[in-house]
This record gives structure tokens, C-alpha cells and sequence, in this order.
């Protein structure tokens, strides 16, 4: 793999999660422009800047030492690349602070480096949470590849921090800078809020939470056909989002033990904010965190997964099949995953590779609900 090479670093980058024969590079071509017009304005030790969605650690491994940086966002698996990133290239892994964007931030920062995230609701929260954080005649600079940066990038960056100056375009990246002017403090519009007939129960959404004004049809698919008749047994939402699957799950089977997982801040907070609001006191586990790479092996005895098939902008099932061995690694002997999936991703064939026995348990015209035995 290449090295990015920038005025601050020379640095070796590796994606999250990792896999063999790794086909895409660890940054970009707007990680690169954004770092070079850092180093034309000459920034101090002292200076104080903010990192905001760096995709595995690109930027703040970049500035580790020559700086002052602070990484903040909304991805575990991001803030595992920037450890690992920076551990890698002979800093302490826990060099630069890191901030989930599910907590306040401490500013007062002097320059703000942002990714553009796919999710511009993120975006818009995060730039109404550096209300009061920015220091006077504060530069925030957006960085993105012009092919996954909308227009609504910049409007929201004139609302909430003042007038932006588009760059020319570098390697296909262009960059989007806002010098802060006095703005009337805004109210966030988030967390959102959606309720449910069956279960009657209210969803809040973070900003970052997947489908957050509504419920996702393959959810809606998969609801119905929740195993029931549970017991005791330890159960794991994988890919949890706002939680509503094991929620669910937990008001059908009030003995049983949950487990909720998601590698968004976000998700994580929403979800467990929900169950509070749904079961109360009740016993739960809720966390950020790499799918059940953290589980011990045969803990589970039922895994609920609506697996993701994109990391970021990257469209791809990697993601899916790494849940699915995890799933099989944490489950015990007889345990069961159940999956929800669009008919043409052919879930079926890849359970039937790693599990004894998969079966149909229901469809839908577009999804698949499948139940995969150890």
C-alpha cells in the first residue's frame, strides 16, 4: 500500500476492519488536500485543531506531535483505525485524544478539519454542537472527493459557521472553507422521534442513526418473525442501530439477557436511551464496538443481525460475511442467527458455508428471513 505523504507525515495506513489482499488504501485524495492547506498556514505546537470524521486516523496520525489535535466522530471502527494507525507508525495509540460524537466536545479550537460524512444529518449536528467551541476568526475546512460531496455541504456550513469558499478541485477533491462570523445560537433538531403500532413503543433517533425518520422495511420485515419463547437465553443484536430489534425481542421474552452492539456512537446512545424508555431498570449490555469481535466464544445462544451492506461510501457484503463468522464464533453448539436480507444478496448460500443448517423462516416480495443453526 502507498504512503501518505504530507508536509506533517510520512505515515503506513490500514483500513478497519482488516482484511487479506486489502483492495482499497486507508486515505484518500481529500485526507491529502486538507493536510497540505494546514501546512500553508504554518500551524504552531499550540495550535488547537479539531478532526472530525477522519476515516482511520489519516488526518489526526498526520498531525500527532505538531499539533495540538483532538479527533471526534461517529465511526468504533474509525477511532480502532486511528489506535492502530498510529500505534503502527511509532506513536502512542492513545497519542490523540478522541472524542465519540455521541459526547460534548471541549473546545476552543483554532482550525476544524471535517470529512464530509455521507450523512449530512451528522454533519449538520456536528457543526451546531461547535456552537461556542471555535475561537475568533476560526477557518473550518471540509474535505471530500467531488463525487461524494453534495451541495448541501456548503449551505450547511454558511448556516451554521459563516461564508464558504469552494477550492479548486485536487485529484478529484475539492475543499469547502468557512470562516466563522457571529451566528444566533440554533437549537438542534435532533435526536428525532418515531413511534411504532406493534410494538406501541417511541424511537429516538440520533443524528447518525440509520433510516431516523422511520423504520426501515427490512426491519418492518423482520419484526413479525422474531424467535419467540426464548427463556433464559443470552441474546445479541449485531448491528443494533436504534435498538428497535432487541427491544422488540426483549418485551416477548422477558427473561431473556441482551446484548446490544453497533459500531456508531450514535446508534449505541440511541439504543440505549430507547430501552430505558421501553424496559425501564431492566438488565442490558449496550455498546460501540467492532460486531462481536469482543464476545467471548460460545456466549450467545440466538444472534438478531440486519446486516449493513456499505462501509461508508464502500458498497460491498464484507461487512455482512464478517458478522456472520462472528456470529458463529460467539454462538454456542445449537445456537441460532437470524438475519434479515434483500432476496439478490444470496445470504443463503453464504450462511449455508459456515452454519449446518439455514432455513427460510419467512419472505417478502423484496427480503429474506433466514435463521442459520450452529
Amino acid at each position: 500500500m502507498p504512503l501518505l505523504e504530507t508536509p506533517f507525515a510520512s505515515l503506513d495506513l490500514i483500513r478497519q476492519p482488516e482484511q487479506q489482499n486489502e483492495p482499497l488504501q486507508a486515505f484518500d485524495a481529500a485526507d491529502e488536500y486538507l493536510l497540505n492547506h494546514l501546512a500553508e498556514q504554518q500551524p504552531s505546537a499550540e495550535t488547537r485543531v479539531l478532526v472530525l470524521n477522519d476515516s482511520f486516523g489519516a488526518l489526526a496520525a498526520s498531525l500527532a506531535g505538531k499539533v495540538y489535535v483532538t479527533s471526534s466522530g461517529d465511526s468504533f471502527l474509525a477511532f480502532l483505525g486511528l489506535e492502530k494507525n498510529l500505534a503502527r507508525n511509532g506513536l502512542a495509540f492513545d497519542a490523540v485524544p478522541h472524542v465519540p460524537a455521541s459526547e460534548a466536545l471541549k473546545g476552543p479550537f483554532d482550525r476544524v478539519l471535517i470529512r464530509v460524512p455521507k450523512t449530512l444529518a451528522l454533519l449538520e449536528e456536528q457543526l451546531i454542537r461547535l456552537q461556542g467551541q471555535l475561537a475568533p476568526g476560526t477557518q473550518v475546512i471540509a474535505g471530500a472527493m467531488i463525487k461524494h460531496l453534495p451541495r448541501a455541504a456548503g449551505d450547511l456550513l454558511e448556516r451554521y459557521i459563516g461564508p464558504v469558499q469552494a477550492s479548486l478541485a485536487v485529484k478529484k477533491a475539492r475543499l469547502l472553507i468557512a470562516t466563522t462570523e457571529a451566528k444566533v445560537s440554533v437549537v438542534s433538531p435532533y435526536p428525532t422521534r418515531y413511534r411504532l403500532d406493534a410494538p406501541a413503543i417511541e424511537l429516538l433517533n440520533h443524528a447518525n442513526v440509520f433510516c431516523r425518520e422511520g423504520l426501515d422495511i427490512g426491519t418492518r420485515a423482520f419484526l413479525p418473525h422474531l424467535p419467540k419463547n426464548l427463556g433464559s437465553a443470552r441474546v445479541a443484536d449485531l448491528g443494533c442501530g436504534n435498538g428497535v430489534l432487541a427491544i422488540a425481542s426483549a418485551l416477548q421474552n422477558p427473561e431473556a439477557h441482551y446484548t446490544l452492539v453497533d459500531e456508531s456512537f450514535m446508534a449505541v446512545q440511541s439504543a440505549a436511551e430507547n430501552w430505558r424508555a421501553a424496559l425501564g431498570e431492566r438488565d442490558v449490555v449496550v455498546r460501540a464496538g467492532d460486531g462481536l469481535a469482543g464476545q467471548e466464544p460460545q456466549s450467545l445462544d440466538v444472534v438478531l443481525c440486519n446486516p449493513p451492506f456499505h462501509q461508508q461510501q464502500v458498497v460491498g457484503d464484507f461487512l455482512a460475511w464478517r458478522m456472520f463468522q462472528q456470529a458463529r464464533e460467539a454462538l454456542v453448539t445449537g445456537g441460532a442467527l437470524y438475519i434479515v436480507g434483500n432476496r439478490h444478496l444470496g445470504y443463503h448460500s453464504k450462511l449455508a458455508r459456515l452454519f449446518r443448517g439455514v432455513e427460510q423462516v419467512a419472505a417478502t416480495p423484496k427480503f429474506v428471513i433466514l435463521k442459520a443453526r450452529k
